[in-house]
């Protein structure tokens, strides 16, 4: 038996009752009578054929189904929010739209310099940018929420998620602080770090583990007097000179002009790397192909 079309009128009632957490405040959003979002929201359970919403209380809670379809109708209503606002866009035709999901762990003057070439094409492009935890942007993009995501990672083998993992290049890491701080535990590198303030990543961050490593390695012990999941909140404790902190070492002019902090020392033996993530394989929107495409030395020079 052929399936019955999805009524997306009834959908949207649907998805404004779970937003809203009721259909009285959902009929107060839309101006309609309860009545009307009642039989509408009953309609599409009669056409699915499975229940969306459940009484607990006197609240309406989603089923395991209405779970299911809240997740599809936010995509729905998240296209149909952007085909508007394209559209209604003077330039359309003229602009190339670029959704970019960027890791919180990734620093973010480096997302800046990947998405330089994608910025700088013939055709006008117009981003926008999401930052958010790793495995969150990794489900929203197989959800094609993004266009790419970037980040410090590559998929692990195991995935569930048909994505794919672009390596874009590497980069040194060195050790930054303020110029009082830096200066003080230059001398002796890395030997001076023993009980140096150090401000790092959470142990999830892909450099984290490495940097550990290193360490042991040179038998150093810093006092780590903070950790971080974002890269820019780690800066900013750092350009208050609250301690020292890892970067790639490329970005020493910038990290300097906005968190006046300098040099310590390099760390030699590790690399950041960095990574753009997509749900094809073979790359087809022209500004993540930029992005893949551009000479990462030149990048990150």
């Amino acid at each position: 038996m052929k399936n019955k079309s999805l009524n997306f009128r009834h959908l949207y009632y649907f998805w404004v009752v779970a937003k809203e957490g009721g259909v009285s405040r959902a009929a107060e959003r839309l101006g309609v009578a309860v009545q009307t979002i009642s039989m509408q929201v009953a309609q599409l359970e009669q056409d699915i054929g499975k229940s969306l919403l459940a009484p607990k209380g006197r609240r309406l809670v989603l089923t395991e189904a209405g779970q299911v379809a809240l997740g599809y109708a936010d995509q729905i209503f998240l296209l149909s929010e952007q085909l508007q606002e394209t559209l209604a866009d003077d330039s359309v035709g003229e602009t190339m739209r670029l959704t970019v999901g960027i890791s919180d762990s990734l620093p973010k003057l480096t997302a800046y310099r990947l998405m330089e070439a994608a910025l700088n094409q013939p055709k006008r492009v117009r981003v926008a940018c999401f930052d958010g935890k790793y495995e969150s942007l990794l489900a929203d993009l197989a959800l094609h929420k993004f266009d790419v995501v970037l980040t410090d990672r590559p998929v692990s083998a195991g995935s569930s998620l048909r994505v794919f993992s672009h390596p874009l290049g590497e980069c040194p890491v060195a050790l930054y602080g303020v110029p009082e701080l830096a200066k003080r535990f230059t001398p002796h590198f890395p030997q001076s770090l023993n009980g140096a303030p150090m401000l790092l990543p959470t142990r999830n961050n892909a450099i984290r583990g490495r940097l550990d490593q290193w360490f042991e390695r040179h038998n150093v012990r810093p006092d780590i007097v903070g950790e971080f999941e974002d890269s820019a909140l780690l800066k900013t404790f750092g350009r208050n000179g609250l301690g020292l902190f890892p970067a790639p070492s490329a970005l020493a002019v910038d990290i300097q002009e906005q968190f006046h902090s300098i040099r310590t020392g390099d760390i030699l033996d590790i690399n950041e790397q960095f990574f753009a993530i997509s749900n094809e394989l073979k790359i087809r929107h022209p500004a993540v192909e930029a992005i893949l495409s551009a000479p990462f030395k030149a990048v990150m020079a």
